[in-house]
Order: structure tokens, then C-alpha cells, then sequence
């Protein structure tokens, strides 16, 4: 059995679960429960501050984690890191109150800086050449400036909508993050079976939300430049039409590439395009 390590509350504890359900994983969870057992795979989940989890997946008390990678930066633990995961992306950035005048990271040279990550502020600042004085707090980072403890701040950013509301701007993005997944070094042979497995799932479930099917019709002389447009995987699936000189297309295109491509395919007289979702996708 696998033990995964997951933070035990918050956005990201909610996109773990999420990912691991969609990828066939039953469990029960609540909470009130710091651990749970899923009921279709070796996998034991636990509910921890996400902090903490490097340290646990390090000494092996966990087999596997997902957690902020700008946590697992912070920890020194780059090393376990075995996947980035696409999901809950965020930025550490540097923020001064709003009226404040700001020209460069140099700016900051001799301030005070309040932050809950004080070793990858100061490798940044250190690569800037910028010496200044680090205050390390465990939460509420944007308050420092407005009760005198700091005269800028280093924290975790989404919306920006936490630094306005306390009167600060964003002018340097120090790390950008997102969740990933991580592994004890010294897995079973068993053990690193299921992780495969367990991979295996979870970039079926990535690469389909990256990926859109469509079906569209389109008329036989436009064919050429319809698959063109829509390469597929390998290619498309064309299935000719009751109605004479037409034909059915059915392909994936990328989530990013769509309304680009969608365009395109009108231009060249496609009609009845549908888009629909795909729930998993084996390369």
C-alpha cells in the first residue's frame, strides 16, 4: 500500500481530492478524519499542513505527497519532486504599500521584508544583489506593513485581491508554483508499481482536460485543409454523409488551440462543429 500526504484543508487539499477521484479512486473522507483508506487501490490518504509534508515524505513516513512547490522549495526538498501537476498555480511575489515609490528590486536594499519564506526570498534577493532584513512569520504576511513590522512583504499570491484589501501592490514575482507530486526516495520494487499506476492515471486525467473532442461537418473539396486544422493524435476520423459531397470530422484538438482552430475551420466551410468533453486520455 501507498501512503499519499495531502494538505488537510484549503484550494489545494480540494484539487488532491478532485484528482485523485477522477482518477477512479474510491474513499470516504470528512472532517474530522486525518486519514482515510480508498477502497479500489493500495492507497491510504493523510490530511497534514502542508508544510509538514516534505518532512514526512523525506523520513518515509509517507510514500508520496502533492503540495505547493513553492512548500516544497522552502524545504530544501526539490530532490523528491517526481511530477509537476498543473493544478493550483500561484506566484510568490513581493509587495510594497501602494503609495510607496518603487523602482527595481534594488528598492528594497536595507528594508525589512516580512515573509512565511525566508529562504527562497533571500536566494532571490541574494541573486539581485540585495541585502535586506527578513522577518519570518508562519500567517497574515499583509499586515506587517500597516503595524510597523516590516516596510514590504513576500507571500503567495492567486487574485492579487489579499494585497489590495490591505493597501499593498505586487512588483516582483519572486517563484511561481504549482501542486506537485513527490516520492520517497527509497520506494519497493511493489511500491513504484503502484506509483506507475498511479501516474499512469493521473496524466490520463491531465491530458484530457488539456484536450477538447470535436465533431464537425464539412464539405469534401475543404477536406484537405480540415485535416490540416485537426491533425488528431494520429489522425482524423472522416465518415462520408448521406448528403452527397459531405463528410463527418471527428478529432482533439488542444484546450488552448480551440477557438483559434474553431475560426479556421468555418473559414474553410466546416459547420455543425461540437465540442465535447473528454473524461480520461491514454497517450
Amino acid at each position: 500500500m501507498l501512503r499519499l500526504a495531502i494538505q488537510k484543508s484549503g484550494r489545494l487539499s480540494e484539487d488532491s481530492l478532485q484528482l485523485i477521484r477522477e482518477c477512479g479512486i474510491s474513499f470516504l473522507s470528512s472532517s474530522y478524519k486525518l486519514k482515510t483508506e480508498a477502497t479500489n487501490f493500495p492507497l491510504e490518504i493523510l490530511f497534514l499542513r502542508d508544510d509538514d509534508i516534505p518532512g514526512y515524505v523525506q523520513d518515509g513516513v509517507a510514500d508520496l505527497g502533492i503540495v505547493g512547490q513553492n512548500v516544497l522549495e522552502e524545504a530544501d526538498g526539490a530532490h523528491l519532486q517526481v511530477e509537476a501537476l498543473g493544478f493550483s498555480k500561484c506566484r510568490l511575489s513581493l509587495a510594497v504599500p501602494r503609495g510607496d515609490a518603487y523602482e527595481s528590486v534594488a528598492t528594497l536594499q536595507g528594508k525589512s521584508i516580512a515573509t512565511s519564506y525566508p529562504h527562497l526570498l533571500g536566494r532571490y534577493l541574494a541573486a539581485h544583489g540585495v541585502q535586506a532584513q527578513l522577518h519570518t512569520i508562519s500567517g497574515s504576511v499583509e499586515i506587517a506593513p500597516s503595524i510597523g513590522l516590516a516596510e514590504a512583504i513576500c507571500d503567495i499570491v492567486s487574485s492579487g485581491s489579499t494585497l489590495l484589501g490591505n493597501g499593498l501592490r505586487e512588483v516582483e514575482t519572486v517563484f511561481r508554483s504549482e501542486a506537485v507530486l513527490i516520492a520517497q526516495p527509497h520506494l519497493s520494487a511493489e511500491q513504484k508499481d503502484l506509483l506507475d499506476q498511479l501516474q499512469f492515471r493521473m496524466q490520463a486525467v491531465r491530458r484530457a482536460k488539456r484536450n477538447k473532442y470535436i465533431i464537425l461537418n464539412a464539405p469534401e473539396t475543404a477536406l484537405d485543409e480540415v485535416r490540416r486544422l485537426l491533425p488528431g493524435i494520429k489522425s482524423p476520423t472522416v465518415t462520408p454523409l448521406a448528403e452527397a459531397g459531405w463528410v463527418s470530422v471527428q478529432s482533439v484538438v488542444q484546450e488552448d488551440d480551440f477557438w483559434h482552430i474553431t475560426s479556421q475551420l468555418k473559414a474553410v466551410g466546416a459547420e455543425g462543429i461540437l465540442v465535447l468533453p473528454i473524461e480520461k486520455m491514454i497517450a
